[in-house]
């Protein structure tokens, strides 16, 4: 993966509550797969009832054409736990998304592909939102600082260490296991000899 260090980009506003995961990836794109994951992402919102794109979404707005920060309503990204909701807001060129609330899942997933969710308080989110909708510029994430800068405007966020470690290293978690192979390989030595009975191998 891509490493994170400091996004400074475009910020699309997107802020409707509880879109969840068959809003992002609807199933039917889903079994088709490839790239109708992106295509038709955030389908219900983007396109009409004939299947026709209506270009009334803000993701199809031209003013936020190479956006890579998202703003996202409360509770984004909700319901079930398909994994193809955040390939298709990483296909969509998102390297972060912005909201009050997340689903746990989609959460948890962001940081296994390359994306940065940050939790920030309703009222700041809104702040973002208008900020972006202005067009008074870019929207810096500055990861080693855990804070996002709009203008005189600074918000502070949390992000686990060990989930930051991976996403400044562009590491997934398998290569973080790897990257401490050494000390796992230290600490089974040393455990097969304070607790040899643990490592006895059946017959």
């Amino acid at each position: 993966m891509e490493p994170f260090e400091t996004l400074h980009a475009k910020a699309v506003p997107l802020l409707v509550d509880d879109v969840d995961t068959d809003v992002i990836t609807p199933i039917g794109r889903v079994l088709q797969g490839g790239s109708a994951l992106v295509e038709f992402a955030f389908e219900p919102l983007r396109y009409d009832a004939a299947g026709r794109l209506h270009g009334e979404c803000p993701l199809d707005d031209p003013r936020y054409a190479g956006a890579q920060i998202l703003i996202a309503g409360a509770n984004f990204a909700c319901g079930s736990s398909r994994e193809t909701a955040v390939w298709a807001v990483r296909g969509l060129g998102f390297r972060c998304v912005i909201a009050p609330s997340f689903g746990d899942i989609f959460h948890s997933n962001c940081f296994k592909n390359g994306v940065l969710p940050v939790r920030l308080a309703a009222g700041d989110v809104a702040a973002l939102a208008a900020f972006a909708e202005g067009g008074a510029g870019l929207v810096t994430v500055d990861l080693e600082a855990q804070q996002v800068r709009a203008g005189e405007r600074r918000y502070g966020f949390d992000v686990p260490p060990l989930r930051k470690e991976a996403l400044r290293s562009g590491l997934d978690d398998l290569g973080l296991i790897l990257r401490r192979r050494d000390e796992i390989s230290r600490f089974e030595q040393a455990d097969r000899v304070a607790r040899p009975w643990a490592h006895l191998e059946g017959d």
